[in-house]
């Protein structure tokens, strides 16, 4: 996309000559002839860079500096000053102006302090994107080393091995799939923080979060005008992603009138704001997620296959937590100390039939809700030792409330996680009942508790249960 130049200039032979020099050159130039009206444009276009002579009709140019500059702190300005006036060029950078010229300036020397201006910028929020990397954004940051969760890292691993290869930068749409809580966010800033795109923009948005019109505007943007409360124009996250990633998270809420947008954005790589006759270029990589069954969606209706297959062109999924045997314990304790350190509280750990009662639930909600649970068990904690009585979370999920069908049953007990409480007795009777009556089939049995062979395979060894000879 073409860079951006507000030209505040009262000669008006001298703003028309750098417009059209600078247009020759692939900028998008927008020109004003007072400060008033400089400022006005700024406030709505919000360029990449400002241009602005000091003798202006009304406010000066340094008026032009500060108001600029408290819109938009970062915000880049060059001043044009009359030959010879050093004090003002002086004062200019006192003001905020990155560099400045004297007129009569030489055309190309402008186009050189540009491109100097704009690596400047660039050089800034790269430095940005790599502070916001060293804290946020990384595979070996996700807390996990079951089977699962191994399997998940090695395969993102390797797209961004492949990605890292390709000849162009034309990086294939991902799509993330996996149930609520299980951090499809994590892995997508992942993917693009250790990416080939990593020094450009990470913009995120959760589809569910707006309706389909503010949902619209939000991502494409608009013009002013463009409908009642639009009173100025404003550049949409597709844009703000511009050289980085989309994420999308929650893709499966979002209207069919949207889908449509999207799939042309992810086909031509263009967009065009609400309210605008315009089409422009962007070079963006999509990451979506979703914990709905698109596949399902596509059949009902709900979901457009063009744009479906466009999503996936790369799938990967995140385990849920119940699947994942001893990293429960691994991310309660992390967590657990996270939060013991958050609240000043020291030497926080679980007791033996605590990390138990951890892996006897389900955990319908995921990391979120352990995460979560975690928290209030921390904040409300009296001593140093954590007991199942602390740890606030139900032996029944949701889950199991919609269960569609009944549980299997031997005898007068039902078999499932909503039978795996806290209650030793009548877990011990559970296990027992399970294996003698699939023969001791490890996988069998875990598909009828309702739980991982991981998870199985722990309890038998918490209880010293051996297969009889």
């Amino acid at each position: 996309m073409a860079n951006s130049i507000l030209i505040i200039e009262d000669d008006e032979q001298l703003a028309d000559n750098i417009r059209e020099y600078l247009e020759r050159n692939q900028w998008e130039v927008h020109l004003a002839h007072s400060a008033e009206e400089g400022l006005k444009t700024f406030e709505n276009l919000r360029p990449d860079m400002v241009l602005t002579d000091h003798m202006l009709p009304g406010k000066t140019g340094l008026d032009v500096i500060a108001g600029a500059l408290a819109l938009d702190p970062q915000q880049k300005i060059i001043m044009l000053t009359g030959e010879g006036n050093v004090q003002i060029a002086v004062d200019a950078m006192k003001a905020g102006a990155c560099d400045y010229l004297c007129k009569p300036i030489a055309l190309a020397e402008l186009k050189l302090v540009l491109e100097k201006t704009l690596g400047q910028a660039q050089m800034e929020k790269t430095l940005s994107v790599l502070q916001r990397r060293q804290s946020r954004g990384s595979l070996d940051a996700i807390v996990g080393e079951s089977a699962p969760m191994r399997a998940a890292k090695a395969k993102a691993r390797q797209v961004l091995e492949a990605e890292r290869r390709m000849s162009d930068n034309d990086l294939p749409a991902i799509l993330i799939t996996g149930e609520t809580g299980t951090g499809k966010e994590l892995l997508a800033r992942a993917l693009h923080f250790e990416g080939v795109r990593s020094n450009w923009p990470f913009v995120e948005i959760n589809c569910a979060s707006l309706p389909p019109n503010l949902l619209e505007s939000e991502l494409f943007g608009h013009e002013r005008g463009a409908f009642t409360d639009a009173k100025d124009r404003r550049i949409g996250l597709v844009e703000a992603a511009d050289g980085g990633t989309l994420f999308l998270d929650e893709i499966g809420e979002v209207d069919l009138s949207i889908q449509a947008k999207l799939l042309k954005l992810l086909e031509e790589k263009t967009l065009r704001r609400v309210g605008s006759v315009r089409e422009r270029k962007v070079n963006i990589r999509i990451v979506s997620a979703t914990n709905r069954d698109l596949e399902q969606m596509v059949r009902e209706g709900r979901f457009r296959s063009d744009l479906y297959f466009r999503l996936r062109v790369i799938t990967l999924s995140m385990p849920p937590l119940r699947d994942t045997g001893d990293d429960i314990l691994r991310i309660a304790r992390f967590y657990l100390q996270s939060h013991a350190k958050r609240y000043g509280k020291k030497g926080l750990h679980f007791t033996a039939e605590a990390e138990h009662a951890l892996l006897a639930h389900s955990w319908p909600g995921n990391v979120r809700e352990l995460r979560n649970m975690l928290e209030q068990t921390v904040l409300l904690s009296q001593g140093e030792s954590i007991t199942p009585d602390q740890i606030a979370c139900s032996t029944r999920s949701p889950h199991d409330e919609k269960a569609a069908a009944p549980e299997p049953a031997y005898g007068d007990v039902a078999i499932g996680a909503r039978g795996l409480g806290k209650v030793p007795e009548m877990e011990r009777e559970l296990l027992v009942k399970t294996l003698e009556k699939t023969d001791w089939n490890i996988s069998k049995s875990a598909k009828l508790l309702g739980l991982s062979r991981d998870m199985l395979r722990y309890r038998i060894e918490k209880y010293g249960f051996a297969r009889p000879e």
